[in-house]
């Protein structure tokens, strides 16, 4: 599949005014789809916890100041009917984002938000009169073998079977994930790797740039009922080039240390032994697991026929890069909150 997007810092052609509800809206992705929205000229009401963000560290004129220019109407999508009752209020919308995602990934977290609050979403978004549903979802559910690409695959199945107009947003790895590393290599330290560091890559997508390109899927027909797999300006780049890169920012070399994928192995069997009498350690166990998946797997396009990662058919849009980003990170222009999203 190929799609090319326009860059991010473009102005939109006009499109007509919709009413939009976002969910998700407190997350990196989620500020910056709302701030490509209001860009746009919709309308954007914003369904969001009373407290939100990274520990849940935003609530009243915080949140505000984050979510500037939407209505905010508060409550818990995981609540049955708390999105119809105190979202959508029986009145009318147009079009539904969701960048809502489980923060950890583990089995219970992942099937309650990634599933059981989209269907939950769908049926309040359908008596609203919605006929468009934007979801991000993720590329690795390509491969689905944990349990959170499970839930959002089945709820991509659901909303394609909806009969509603759909865009299924898959993007390869958030700058956010990548970023992990870049303080204790500016401390001097190793930059860790699994392997060799060139087993696995993605095509790096900035926050702006993918809520530019989410916004869009409302006005550009050539996003609507399809699944629509994204990645950043640029070659594909390894964990390798990662390292290259920071080398070059602190010009001087970044050394690499090797973590043996087998490690993970060992934790994750350990754990998932000790999960059965320890419940809380089966979760553990579970964010081992997708720690080894992204260890070993590509953010890329998965072509099935030839049983490999195709970086060519995996689009690009926009113009932010990881090296602009990693450049602001070393000088202190930018911060970023990792919270569950840390991947090496």
């Amino acid at each position: 599949m190929s799609l090319s997007a326009a860059p991010a810092t473009k102005r939109p052609p006009a499109s007509p005014r919709l009413r939009v509800m976002l969910l998700g809206a407190t997350g990196t992705i989620g500020q910056a789809t709302l701030r490509a929205l209001v860009r746009d000229g919709h309308e954007v009401v914003a369904f969001v916890r009373p407290r939100g963000g990274v520990g849940g560290r935003l609530e009243g004129d915080a949140l505000r100041r984050v979510l500037p220019g939407a209505e905010l109407r508060f409550g818990d999508a995981r609540a049955p009917q708390a999105l119809a009752r105190e979202g959508f209020r029986g009145e009318r919308f147009d079009a539904l984002v969701s960048c809502l995602a489980s923060r950890t990934g583990a089995p219970r977290d992942a099937w309650a938000v990634d599933h059981a609050a989209h269907v939950q979403a769908l049926q309040a978004a359908r008596q609203a009169g919605v006929t468009h549903v934007v979801l991000l979802s993720a590329i690795c559910v390509q491969k689905p073998l944990l349990a959170f690409q499970q839930a959002k695959l089945a709820f991509e199945r659901e909303l394609i079977a909806s009969g509603l107009r759909f865009s299924i947003v898959r993007p390869t790895a958030f700058f956010k994930s990548l970023s992990g590393q870049v303080d204790r290599v500016r401390q001097g330290r190793p930059f860790l790797v699994f392997g060799d560091g060139a087993r696995t890559a993605c095509k790096p997508i900035g926050d702006d740039d993918l809520g530019a390109f989410l916004a869009g899927c409302l006005r550009e027909p050539a996003c609507w009922d399809r699944v629509l797999p994204i990645g950043g300006p640029g070659p594909a780049l390894t964990p390798q080039d990662q390292a290259r890169m920071l080398s070059r920012l602190l010009g001087r070399p970044v050394p690499l240390r090797r973590v043996p994928v087998r490690l993970l192995d060992v934790i994750i069997g350990v754990l998932s032994a000790a999960g059965r009498v320890v419940p809380p350690l089966a979760d553990k166990a579970e964010l081992a697991r997708i720690g080894r998946y992204y260890a070993t797997e590509s953010m890329l396009v998965w072509d099935a026929a030839a049983g490999r990662y195709d970086a060519e058919a995996t689009p690009s849009t926009g113009t932010q890069t990881l090296q602009d980003h990693y450049a602001r990170m070393l000088g202190g222009q930018a911060t970023v909150e990792l919270g569950d999203h840390a991947v090496f």
